[in-house]
């Protein structure tokens, strides 16, 4: 099995040896769902795409789609514990003598260079999220999941509460202003940078309150 990265999430692709008795599978059979349902979201929105138009466009049958997700939004938004463990190592990885805010902010960094190998994906997700309520409410509780995350992963690190839950939280408020600027700016914006230039005016606004 391999494993792609894209978007918030990471895309596991199964390859399968193809053989008649097996009706339709076919190699890399997820990417190939993906590929289509993302294609079809932009052209023609994702309330009045199918999953029997999905797998159409795939050459595959809706019984395959269904073998790989749950529903049409799964598309969007599977990967999601991959993406977790991927904040949790961050976490644990973070230098000793790094403070709460620090080490969250290393796990949120970790996850923009995640998103930063597929931009064109990135923002064309955002694009398909953004326009749909239902998607838009699904994206706000994975948030909170990633910030739940980073919040036990800084417990683990010895971080009391409410310290840990306040680092994790602001982490994702400066990552969701980071993502929201990047998606906006033309070319090949660095994510990660933008992501750090924001944590560097959040400390610079904690420095100025505690100055007064």
């Amino acid at each position: 099995m391999s494993v792609t990265v894209i978007s918030l999430t990471s895309m596991t692709v199964a390859v399968i040896t193809y053989h008649h008795a097996m009706g339709r599978w076919e190699p890399d059979a997820r990417g190939r769902l993906a590929k289509a349902a993302m294609e079809l979201y932009a052209e023609q929105g994702f309330e009045q795409t199918t999953v029997a138009e999905i797998a159409t466009r795939a050459g595959l049958t809706e019984r395959t789609f269904f073998r790989h997700f749950t529903d049409k939004r799964e598309v969007l938004f599977y990967g999601s514990e991959m993406l977790r463990d991927l904040l949790t190592v961050a976490v644990q990885e973070a230098p000793p003598s790094a403070t709460a805010l620090d080490a969250a902010g290393a796990a949120f960094e970790a996850a923009c260079a995640m998103l930063q190998e597929n931009p064109e994906r990135s923002r064309l997700r955002d694009a398909i999220v953004s326009a749909n309520a239902e998607l838009r409410e699904r994206e706000l509780i994975k948030l909170a999941a990633l910030a739940d995350t980073v919040a036990a992963a800084l417990r683990d690190r010895g971080v009391p509460d409410p310290a840990a839950s306040l680092a994790a939280e602001t982490g994702v408020a400066v990552f969701k202003i980071a993502f929201a600027r990047w998606v906006r700016e033309p070319g090949p914006a660095d994510l990660q940078g933008i992501f750090r230039d924001s944590m560097a005016e959040l400390r610079a606004v904690l420095a100025d309150r505690t100055s007064v």
